[in-house]
């Protein structure tokens, strides 16, 4: 008697996705702050763009790399929430293999961009700080799009052979991911070929594309620092580090589970599976909801203009 979960399919026409494995019952309860994140999310990053559109002061480089952003941000978790909600209110498990390779591809192509538009930002704070008198003619809008153009580009062709790879094994195991939606290296894991090709790459990625960009990241946050520290007075070295604690929280915010996801996908084999799910969903909800928030809090800038909306009766 065969297996039922087994099939003898090249290319499946569908994948179905268990959802958080072991917590079924509990996917329900689960759903509750997924939304709540998501909703924040949302509202979160289509206020921040409202705010820089139509406040003239904050057209500037720091603010339209937030933006570029909050448009990254939106689209990550709107490539898993709405899949990842229908399994746990709908239990609508299946997805297309197609639609399964092209929700991976998204993910793993803005995941890159964010890191991207980090690296950007860090610049823009270096030349703010290390270069100000030279800020705004180094840095010039025309400067900036280019910028953003190239850290999509580059985000669109490295990840672009990731589902060209996994279009081309042969899924002869099972049709069932255990995951909430297509995580790359859950749906490799279903290909019975020898799939180290996929691996590799992955890994190379991860250390070149990801590794250069906080590498990059962490030369200028040195650089960065230095110059603060040699400012003359307590009080100039504090107002100088206050414009840069907003980019250090949403980068440590990024990188610290992205972290944390890939070595426990990668080498946490004693890690329980519903674990690294709930953190692998973590990795791509938490920035998205935080982003907006440590930036509308601690930037006076887009706080005043968010508090203007809002008039108060005796002002």
């Amino acid at each position: 008697m065969s297996d039922p979960n087994t099939t003898d399919f090249t290319n499946p026409s569908t994948f179905i996705l268990l959802g958080v494995p072991g917590l079924e019952a509990a996917h329900v309860w689960i759903s509750i702050p997924f939304s709540a994140m998501y909703a924040v999310a949302i509202l979160g990053n289509f206020t921040i763009l409202f705010i820089v559109r139509i406040e003239l002061s904050l057209h500037g480089p720091m603010y339209y790399f937030l933006c570029m952003l909050a448009i990254s941000d939106l689209v990550l978790s709107t490539s898993i929430l709405p899949k990842t909600l229908s399994i746990f209110w709908f239990n609508s498990r299946e997805i297309d293999f197609s639609a399964c390779l092209t929700q991976m591809y998204f993910i793993h192509c803005f995941l890159t961009v964010e890191s991207g538009i980090f690296v950007a930002m860090a610049l823009d704070r270096y030349v703010a700080i290390c270069d100000p008198l030279r800020h705004s003619t180094i840095l010039t809008n025309p400067v900036v799009a280019k910028i953003g153009l190239a850290v999509l580009l580059r985000g669109c062709v490295f990840v672009l052979p990731t589902p060209f790879l996994a279009r081309r094994w042969a899924y002869c195991r099972t049709s069932i991911i255990p995951h909430t939606y297509c995580e790359h290296i859950a749906v490799v894991k279903l290909a019975c070929n020898d799939t180290r090709v996929s691996n590799y790459y992955g890994l190379f990625v991860v250390f070149f594309v990801i590794g250069l960009d906080m590498l990059f990241i962490a030369v200028s946050y040195t650089q960065i620092l230095r110059a603060i520290f040699s400012l003359p007075t307590k009080d100039t070295r504090l107002k100088t580090l206050g414009t840069c604690s907003s980019h250090l929280c949403v980068i440590l915010a990024f990188y610290i589970p992205g972290l944390f996801s890939f070595l426990t996908q990668r080498f946490g084999h004693n890690v329980p599976l519903h674990f690294h799910v709930l953190m692998a969903n973590m990795y791509l909800l938490v920035p998205p909801m935080l982003n907006p928030v440590i930036y509308g809090v601690r930037t006076k800038q887009i706080r005043d203009r968010l508090l203007r909306l809002f008039p108060h009766k005796g002002t």
